[in-house]
């Protein structure tokens, strides 16, 4: 069975991208053609085609082409640490982005901010936990779980909803102590 081929012009249709990209990642050893046509153009194989694939989805998770070519090299490198490592990025990028809108929205002052926003406070998030029919104690529990399933995670929750430093410390504080209380 042989393999179908394909030129530049159908990989930078399928994949929106440039002939420049394509030639590009053939001259830093990313994605080399398979063959040649009698006329001399580049033709890629369906394996060829599979490798683009995973070069596309290692792209659109931001990684920068000198990693997926560490990560396509298998012999050389394991995907999850360098993904781990660009996780961490991301985690840190998101949290540079959360300082700066939590500073835009104490520079425009919480009221001012439109039920349309896309920005969730603490005013708005514990009026909805109330609209669904939670307690005190059901919110006080939710905390808990939060902490005891994902204590990074709680700790960005808090922060995504423009809550102080000091108070983000004490709501954590309170749920461990009550995870500490039930063991």
């Amino acid at each position: 069975m042989s393999d179908s081929m394909y030129t530049i012009g159908e990989l930078t249709k399928r994949y929106s991208i440039s002939r420049s990209t394509l030639l590009y990642y053939d001259s830093i050893g990313l994605l080399h053609p398979s063959g040649r046509s009698s006329s001399g153009y580049r033709l890629y194989s369906d394996k060829d085609m599979a490798k683009m694939e995973s070069i596309m989805l290692y792209r659109n998770s931001g990684l920068p082409l000198k990693s997926i070519r560490e990560i396509l090299d298998r012999h050389k490198n394991q995907p999850q640490k360098i993904l781990e490592k660009q996780l961490s990025i991301l985690n840190g990028k998101i949290g540079e982005l959360r300082d700066q809108q939590n500073t835009i929205t104490k520079i425009l002052g919480l009221d001012s901010l439109s039920s349309n926003s896309r920005v969730m406070t603490k005013p708005k998030w514990v009026s909805i936990l109330k609209a669904t029919g939670l307690t005190e104690e059901g919110m006080k529990r939710w905390h808990v779980e939060f902490e005891r399933s994902s204590p990074e995670g709680h700790q960005d929750f808090l922060e995504s909803l423009c809550i102080n430093d000091t108070e983000i410390k004490e709501i954590r504080r309170v749920s461990v102590e009550e995870i500490n209380n039930e063991i």
